[in-house]
């Protein structure tokens, strides 16, 4: 399945993509986290929105 780039919301909400400059926007505003923040989430509990969110205190 390819991306619908007109839409600015994740298709697939369950993970955070860290690839991808406007999702990892998104995320952050999501949060109110930085990119900083995020990334290392992500690199320390791997790419589960649920799993971010509980590390991030969401």
């Amino acid at each position: 399945m390819s991306d619908d780039l007109s839409k600015k919301i994740p298709q697939d909400a369950s993970k955070v993509n860290i690839h991808e400059s406007w999702e990892v926007a998104y995320w952050c505003n999501k949060w109110g986290v930085t990119k900083e923040q995020l990334l290392a989430a992500v690199k320390a509990v791997g790419v589960s929105a649920s799993a971010v969110a509980t590390y991030l205190g969401k």
